[in-house]
């Protein structure tokens, strides 16, 4: 069974930048759609970012231009560079695994396993 951990979060202030890193292990990586949620205090779940193994992205219309998804399968790890950080980004976030090449985007339905999360915390 495939396994995920992220890190990267720390707390940063407004306009500040982080990398999230969401390492795999138990399978390959080119076998999977990858996800990123968040979920901020006192609210649901989120989808933001998502990348297929074929390249194609998906990005929540509130982080798109701001953060981007990549991934680098030989080191079976995805990231998540977010830019310009606001308060309304603090969160903890998720990344999760899904089948590749089924269009899964950001919804939440579809990924069958998650990491437990790292938390980014924005001050303004």
């Amino acid at each position: 069974q495939v396994q995920l951990v992220e890190s990267g979060g720390d707390s940063v202030q407004a306009g500040g930048s982080l990398k999230l890193s969401c390492t795999v292990s138990g399978a390959a990586l080119r076998r999977y759609c990858i996800g990123w949620f968040r979920r901020a205090p006192d609210k649901e779940l989120e989808g933001i970012a998502a990348i297929d193994n074929d390249g194609s992205t998906a990005y929540r219309d509130s982080v798109n231009w701001r953060f981007t998804v990549s991934r680098d399968n030989s080191k079976n790890q995805v990231y998540l560079e977010m830019n310009d950080l606001r308060p309304e980004d603090t969160a903890i976030y998720y990344c999760a695994a899904g089948p590749a090449y089924y269009g899964l985007g950001i919804r939440i339905m579809g990924y069958s396993d998650w990491g437990r999360g790292t938390q980014v915390t924005v001050s303004s």
